[in-house]
């Protein structure tokens, strides 16, 4: 991949990690949310208990009840589920629906209750619109056009409804909400693209850190880990092995008359040699195995939970996929291999690694290209 597609690649994982960051902080400040609208509907129906309509704010509770329960149940269903499942695809259409249908029911039964010939109260029912639009800032800040939406189904119907009011004070009202709203539109605006902005750098910098630490623990030319992550990975491996008392394998790989081919078909060949024996070993095998070059043309491996014999079966069967390697001229290409499976005897992974690297040279004075086994 050329440095124009890896930085595309970078760039769509990036926006990615992005949305669900966004996703997750929506989940996360929002459930107060939820209760505080119920909570102030109960509130508000209680101060103005005597100026009300009992029987519209029966129904607007109700509904509103129904709503609430409908977005606690999501939030239950959202924080129980895998985390590989929380995933924008599935939960913002969700969100929205049941966002609109409790701002909705909302704004609509604010209407509903608001009496026609007083003007305290419609004062009161306004002020807890407000209130509410306040909450949906901070609330959905991540998103701004939930923030909008939300807003304009709380306050709009109260709002458009004193504006063609008679009265001077109720059209004030109105309008003073509406110079409001405006403003708060602006600044969710500006908020959403800070809170996005903080998300994108967070993630920009924990994927350079990402791509640092992995650049230190490989080795340039294989793509296989280098001698100083080999062992610090295996040095774990080994300690974990030894105290669940598990099977642990090791296998010390060094090609055969790699000076040769360096001496005879250059350094270049050589390195593309290094390159397909990497190929060769990153693909041979599991992703619990450890393997790394230790330098030169000398690898190594380790096997967890593997027996000796199964040890040697792979180790035989990476040496026929080298065998049929050919890198320009060099048409064979053969690597001697020693293993040693970890004893009560061993003190240490060094032991372990001795072992394994005795067995190499073993195979080496038997004639090369074949497998031996520590004694």
């Amino acid at each position: 991949m050329d440095g124009l597609g890896f930085r595309h690649e970078q760039d769509r994982y990036i926006a990615q990690q992005v949305h669900m960051d966004r996703l997750h902080q929506l989940f996360r400040q929002s459930v107060s949310a939820v209760f505080g609208s119920f909570l102030a509907v109960i509130m508000l129906s209680w101060l103005c208990w005597d100026r009300f309509d009992h029987n519209v704010v029966f129904w607007w509770i109700a509904l509103l009840t129904g709503a609430t329960l409908i977005r606690i149940l999501m939030f239950v269903v959202y924080f129980h589920s895998p985390a590989a499942l929380r995933t924008p695809q599935r939960w913002e259409l969700k969100y929205w629906l049941t966002l609109v249908l409790s701002a909705g029911i909302w704004g609509a039964g604010a209407l509903a209750v608001m009496p026609r010939d007083d003007l305290l109260a419609q004062a009161l029912v306004m002020l807890f619109t407000v209130g509410m639009s306040v909450s949906a800032v901070s609330c959905y800040s991540a998103y701004r056009y939930m923030t909008v939406v939300s807003i304009s189904l709380v306050l709009l119907p109260c709002t458009l409804w004193l504006l063609f009011q008679p009265s001077t004070l109720q059209i004030g009202m109105a309008v003073a909400v509406l110079v409001f709203a405006s403003f708060v539109f602006r600044a969710t605006s500006s908020l959403a693209n800070a809170v996005e902005t903080a998300f994108r750098l967070t993630r920009e910098m924990e994927l350079a850190h990402s791509i640092s630490t992995r650049a230190a623990q490989t080795d340039e030319l294989t793509g296989l880990k280098n001698r100083r992550a080999f062992f610090q990975h295996a040095q774990q491996l080994y300690s974990h092995c030894r105290n669940y008392q598990l099977p642990l394998c090791a296998v010390m790989l060094d090609m055969d008359h790699f000076k040769h081919i360096n001496d005879t078909y250059g350094h270049q060949i050589g390195d593309q040699v290094l390159r397909q024996m990497g190929v060769v070993i990153g693909q041979s095998f599991r992703e619990g195995d450890i393997h790394g070059r230790l330098g030169g043309e000398e690898f190594a491996v380790l096997l967890p939970n593997t027996s000796i014999e199964t040890a040697q079966g792979i180790a035989e069967d990476l040496i026929q996929s080298i065998s049929g390697l050919m890198t320009g001229p060099v048409h064979c290409i053969t690597a001697s291999v020693g293993v040693a499976v970890m004893v009560p005897d061993d003190n240490d992974l060094h032991s372990l690694m001795c072992n394994a690297d005795k067995a190499l040279y073993r195979a080496k004075a038997r004639g090369r290209n074949q497998v031996a086994v520590a004694e």
